[in-house]
């Protein structure tokens, strides 16, 4: 598996990231790991929503606290 090295981390990022993965019960390493994880799928969620929107382009989409609104006025 490859390594990476991020080199001149503030201190402050350090600390606050520390903090982090006490109160997650997780080591600084594997705090950083999942939130890289993160952030790097984040573009697909991009790409599966803009795919959706294409899909549904032209179609009439109500706006879902109307519909909700609704229900609860019944």
């Amino acid at each position: 598996m490859p390594d990476i090295l991020i080199r001149d981390m503030d201190s402050e990022v350090v600390t606050r990231l520390k903090r982090r993965a006490k109160r997650h019960g997780r080591s600084l390493q594997s705090e950083a790991r999942l939130l890289l994880e993160q952030a790097a799928g984040s573009e697909d969620v991009r790409g599966l929503l803009d795919r959706w929107e294409q899909r549904l382009a032209g179609r009439p989409v109500d706006a879902s606290a109307d519909l909700i609104r609704e229900d609860r006025d019944r």
